[in-house]
């Protein structure tokens, strides 16, 4: 399992609207081959910064499954102009 970890940085004044957009796009990625789950959070300090969780089964699935699919078109569409600066994503995996 890879943990995808994005810190996401909001556009002043456009949470509520980045919110609903991912209420939409969420369906994208949990349609995905390789997803196993996904989490947003949302700061509760500074309102426009969340951080998004995504498991996928293998790096793969995320990096060229998803990000190269379709799919990924329309998820950018509606989340990508949100992002102040853009997000930096990172993979981990768990030690034992």
């Amino acid at each position: 399992m890879i943990l995808e970890v994005a810190p996401l940085y909001i556009r002043a004044g456009q949470a509520a609207a980045f919110e609903e957009a991912f209420r939409q796009a969420q369906a994208i990625i949990s349609s995905m081959t390789g997803y196993l789950s996904h989490e947003l959070h949302r700061c509760v300090e500074r309102r426009d910064e969340y951080i998004l969780l995504v498991r996928w089964q293998t790096l793969e699935h995320h990096e060229v499954g998803f990000r190269q699919s379709p799919e990924y078109q329309e998820w950018r569409r509606l989340l990508h102009h949100f992002y102040e600066p853009f997000p930096v994503v990172s993979h981990y995996e768990r030690c034992s």
